[in-house]
């Protein structure tokens, strides 16, 4: 009987020492607030907001498309560390967009400190859920119902985990920029993929990181299985992780497969 007790009493304390360590690991809020302000006081286009997902408030950019009130909207998902004002792949777009008829809100996701390696990501995926519903839910309440995530890097398998935990999620479209898969991920993207079946595009560089080149014939094999004839992969040549000097290239891909599949 003392025997039981103890090992009891054990795995109570190993369940108590293991909640407090999954507490520990949790988006750095002190970095996101040092971004929000940096982004508050140099904010040249568009407008910041604070959204609320479980009573954690996070910033986000809010642009309205050049044409007025289009019904249309991208949320803009940056990739690991960084923000929402991100100069790389994030901010092209969430200026760039708007002059081709949609509404963007780019949004703050969690994040570490900057030399954190993409495992360490992995608790923080729980996270992603309650931000994403939050911009939709801020987007819907003004009038913007044809609404598509466009994610890069890091920020793309955010959005797989969102598709995972929220499968009728009403978005329209993803636009999945330098996805990687393989032991660069902290979720099994591909898996995500074959349940899929609304309009994707897998768009990356042909100088891309290896772990989103080496994966892409896995995506698309995953997309097939799906049986999505929605799902398309376009490589623009010459581009790198982050389409660095092919920024224009970067926004008119994305802004004409919206066009032709998410309008």
């Amino acid at each position: 009987m003392k025997t039981m007790k103890r090992m009891s009493l054990i795995l109570v304390l190993n369940l108590a020492f293991s909640t407090t360590l999954l507490a520990e690991i949790w988006s750095d809020v002190d970095k996101e607030q040092r971004w929000a302000e940096q982004i508050i006081d140099t904010l040249f286009d568009g407008e910041t907001i604070w959204l609320d997902a479980s009573g954690h408030e996070f910033l986000a950019i809010d642009m309205e498309a050049s044409d007025g009130d289009t019904g249309r909207a991208a949320i803009v998902v940056h990739g690991i560390g960084v923000h929402p004002n991100w100069e790389q792949v994030v901010r092209p777009l969430r200026v760039g967009l708007p002059e081709h008829g949609w509404h963007t809100l780019s949004i703050q996701m969690p994040i570490l400190l900057n030399d954190a390696e993409s495992y360490q990501y992995a608790p923080l995926l729980d996270e992603v859920a309650g931000r994403i519903n939050a911009a939709i839910g801020y987007l819907r309440e003004r009038g913007q119902e044809n609404i598509v995530i466009v994610a890069h890097s890091m920020g793309a398998t955010m959005t797989m985990r969102y598709m995972e935990d929220v499968p009728e999620a009403p978005v329209l479209g993803l636009v999945l920029i330098g996805m990687q898969g393989g032991s660069e991920t902290v979720h099994d993207n591909a898996a995500t993929l074959e349940k899929i079946n609304l309009p994707v595009l897998d768009l990356y560089g042909s100088d891309d990181l290896p772990g989103v080149v080496d994966f892409t014939e896995r995506k698309a094999d995953a997309a097939r299985t799906a049986g999505n004839d929605a799902f398309r992969q376009i490589r623009v040549e010459g581009a790198d992780h982050f389409f660095d000097d092919l920024e224009d290239a970067l926004v008119e891909t994305v802004a004409g497969w919206l066009e032709d599949n998410a309008s």
